[in-house]
């Protein structure tokens, strides 16, 4: 074949075949989603020159060039169909699995090295170990220049092999809060919760310890501090704060909210809220939500947030207080069958000097089987009474506002027969055995009055009141049981 004949077969081909190529990277493009750019049309035309002059076997002296550009350029559409059909359609859309971005650029960077050895190798007869050993001041001086890079790759891969985060997740890193927005070949990109972006370096990535606030889901908690007055109760202040934080807007219905008392501090006590909340790029607003819920709550049930000042107090006795308290469980005591023996002076001598007692919800007042030498005036609030029967706890009754408890154990000296837990905060008065003596021994009348009416509980008890009225079993037994309890009232306040 002449060279005439080859130079016309050559121009009558080229064309076609690019046009062909040019055909072919519309499709791909349009109907397979494949994106290409101006490489590919470089990679055409290349392509429509070499392979004809290649087939026709034309002697030209950039014949090496033009095949090298188009091997490199078709290493370029490579990487274009590895993007679609391998990232995209094979681990994205086939098995659900989101290649990170950092993989895709290194098995680019892979494949373009590899094309440029064979290029050297095949298309222009360079030893690759001849590259590979070259001068020495250059192979140090190329070391120490890409020495970050390379250690920023291994640190990068080994990021991807353990996935500690990916594209989307908030992380708490250096004491700073950031959603992974990329993960390149360097660096992981990060934009802070006030929109700024910044670039933390795959080993400084790795050398610190991450916490993904993502992981295991986008659900987590979050905490706020706040110091109440110390005046206040924990209980009733847990209350308002609990009530206020599950009412905030944002905060997850699931786990509900908890609140601690945290430590008391020079002039209030500090209280922790937890609460969780779906997305920590919402954490600003609902933490306002319920700290502006918080303020409401709390000044609505009276309780302050006290300033951090030292402030000196000159406490003086509460007298009217004392005083309303006192007068209230003399009305108590007065309808307590077992005081009604009890004339009102000797009632005013005995309450002045009980002792007056708060206890929070969930305290034990008393316990089953301790030692009894007090009573009790439940002023107010409520409470349980629970009987441990074989280790198991059962409900027996429930004490308000205007009960007692405790007073056979005072008098008899037998241990507690249940416990009394607190279901509310109590407000108590107890009356200790060392001031009921004292008033016993000053009116020994108050024994044989007081062994009378136990004597009557105690028929009351036994149903011997109902079954032998106005008999001479009933005096009998009265008579008995009051020997008994005078016995046991002297062997207990030794009289």
């Amino acid at each position: 074949m002449n060279q005439a004949t080859e130079n016309l077969l050559l121009v009558l081909s080229t064309p076609g075949l690019y046009c062909l190529m040019v055909l072919l990277g519309r499709w791909l493009k349009r109907k397979k989603g494949v994106r290409l750019g101006w490489l590919y049309h470089l990679f055409s035309l290349a392509l429509a020159v070499y392979l004809p002059a290649s087939i026709l076997e034309v002697n030209w002296a950039f014949m090496p060039h033009l095949a090298a550009a188009t091997f490199l350029l078709g290493c370029v559409f490579l990487m274009a169909l590895m993007d679609r059909y391998l990232w995209e359609w094979y681990f994205r859309d086939r098995n659900h699995v989101e290649v990170p971005k950092f993989l895709t650029e290194v098995a680019r960077l892979a494949i373009l090295i590899i094309a440029i050895f064979l290029v050297l190798e095949f298309g222009y007869h360079q030893s690759i170990r001849g590259l590979l050993v070259a001068p020495g001041i250059a192979v140090i001086i190329i070391g120490l220049a890409m020495q970050d890079s390379v250690g920023n790759i291994i640190a990068g891969l080994t990021l991807q092999m353990g996935r500690p985060f990916e594209h989307g997740d908030w992380l708490l890193v250096d004491s700073r809060h950031a959603e992974v927005i990329e993960v390149n070949w360097r660096a992981t990109r990060l934009r802070m919760i006030d929109d700024i972006v910044i670039e933390i370096p795959h080993r400084q990535m790795a050398a610190q310890t991450i916490v993904n606030l993502s992981r295991p889901t986008r659900r987590h908690a979050t905490r706020i501090s706040l110091g109440i007055d110390c005046a206040a109760p924990p209980t009733r202040v847990k209350d308002v704060l609990l009530h206020a934080t599950s009412n905030a807007k944002g905060v997850a219905p699931e786990p509900k909210p908890k609140v601690y008392l945290k430590n008391f501090g020079d002039s209030s006590i500090e209280y922790e809220i937890k609460f969780w909340i779906e997305d920590y790029s919402k954490h600003f607003e609902v933490s306002d939500s319920v700290r502006t819920n918080v303020w409401y709550s709390l000044q609505r049930h009276g309780i302050q947030i006290p300033f951090p000042t030292r402030t000196v107090h000159v406490e003086r006795p509460a007298r009217n207080k004392s005083q309303e308290v006192q007068i209230r469980a003399r009305v108590i005591l007065r309808h307590q069958p077992l005081f009604k023996c009890l004339t009102d002076d000797q009632l005013d001598a005995l309450l002045p000097r009980g002792r007056l007692a708060h206890f929070g919800r969930g305290e034990k007042l008393i316990q089953q089987g301790e030692n009894g030498d007090s009573m009790f005036i439940l002023v107010e609030g409520e409470a349980n009474v629970v009987v441990d029967r074989n280790g198991v706890q059962a409900h027996v009754a429930s004490l308000a506002s205007g009960d007692c408890f405790g007073e056979m154990s005072l008098l008899t000296g037998e241990r507690r027969s249940a416990t009394v837990v607190a279901n509310s905060d109590c407000e108590v008065v107890e009356i200790g055995k060392s001031i009921l003596a004292a008033k016993l021994k000053e009116n020994p009348e108050l024994l044989a009055k007081l062994s009378e009416m136990l004597a009557r509980r105690q028929l009351e008890t036994d149903g011997i009141l109902a079954a032998h009225a106005q008999t001479s079993v009933l005096k009998a037994k009265q008579t008995e049981y009051q020997a008994s309890f005078l016995d046991k009232l002297r062997k207990c306040f030794e009289l």
